[in-house]
């Protein structure tokens, strides 16, 4: 088995990275790579930048019968992570999540709204501009909206200043994402509530895990309670304004009943398999909006999904596991088909 994952830079293909598991280095595909390890697997770990080439020669050599992608990106940028599962479809190997269509549609903001809202899931009313494109009031929309990259993850991108109450603010921040992103800025109505993330397992029979909320303890206002890149990554900052991740509490048996009714839809009509996670708000009057799927969520030791699957009674060795079963039993079913 091999465990495939990227490196922040180039030069490192050559690397075996025995010394940093030993080491017992807080990474994902380290983490990943123990716990199949401890599960009875023999595994490679193969890290690599932007050479495609060498990372095939790679896997030929060590010739695995299964291949966990820890994938987050190609060339350093996240919206190529979908070349690296295409590779490895053309190539035949079985590897485990999300498909490369599965990747390039969640990581498209306005693709992945338009197909959920056609399988009546509810989204947050939006608009587009690309670059060039003439900043004009949405007629459609009303402020505050909330702006960000349309293919970007990990709240790359957004801030404070994404959440704008007039023309002259939403110009500006469309401008800066074309500036500084250069790609096209979706402009979204802010939905007001609480913040929830459900992890999913499995393909044709699903698994929502118990929920998680993201919680802001220390800011009053609402438009300023969104998960911006400070508020996810920047644990000085998180700290500083009291954001936790935790278990959802007080959620009522029918606004339950409709997140996993939802988070379900939505993990089948963008095509995610084996695990993802789904983005949502909840509203004061218990509607379900989803704001994004998320094909490819962190699953390191202690983060959001590991912990949601270690309540249900899966472990880090179990949830691993969990997800190669699960990826193999789907390779099964279509060979047996």
């Amino acid at each position: 088995m091999a465990v495939v994952f990227d490196t922040a830079f180039a030069g490192l293909e050559h690397a075996d990275f025995q010394e940093e598991l030993e080491a017992q280095v807080p990474e994902a595909e380290y983490e990943v790579a123990e716990a199949l390890m401890e599960n009875g697997h023999e595994v490679h770990l193969i890290g690599f930048h932007d050479n495609l080439r060498r990372l095939l020669d790679r896997l030929e050599d060590f010739e695995p019968d299964f291949i966990f992608n820890a994938t987050e990106s190609y060339m350093g940028k996240a919206r190529y992570d979908y070349a690296v599962t295409a590779l490895l479809e053309m190539k035949g190997y079985r590897y485990s999540g999300s498909p490369p269509e599965a990747l390039l549609l969640a990581r498209d903001k306005a693709t992945s709204k338009k197909i959920l809202s056609w399988h009546s899931v509810a989204v947050p009313r939006f608009t587009v501009y690309a670059p060039g494109d003439k900043v004009e009031a949405p007629k459609e929309l009303e402020f505050p909206v909330i702006v960000k990259p349309t293919h970007e993850d990990a709240s790359v991108g957004i801030s404070q200043s994404s959440v704008v109450s007039d023309i002259d603010g939403l110009r500006e921040r469309v401008e800066f994402i074309h500036r500084n992103l250069n790609q096209a800025a979706i402009a979204e109505v802010m939905i007001d509530g609480r913040e929830l993330y459900v992890g999913i397992l499995g393909n044709h029979r699903l698994q929502v895990l118990p929920v998680v909320e993201i919680t802001f303890d220390k800011i009053q206002e609402p438009g300023k309670k969104i998960a911006t890149y400070n508020a996810k990554w920047d644990l000085e900052y998180r700290e500083r304004w009291g954001i936790k991740n935790i278990f959802a509490r007080r959620i009522g048996k029918q606004a339950m009943e409709e997140i996993v009714r939802v988070s379900k839809l939505a993990y089948t009509a963008l095509g995610l398999r084996d695990y993802g996670r789904i983005d949502l708000r909840l509203t004061p009057d218990q509607r379900v909006y989803v704001l994004e799927a998320n094909p490819n969520p962190y699953i390191a030791f202690g983060e959001d999904m590991a912990n949601s699957a270690e309540r249900v009674g899966l472990d880090y060795n179990k949830f691993i596991e969990r997800i190669v079963r699960e990826a193999l039993s789907r390779y099964e079913k279509a060979r047996e088909a």
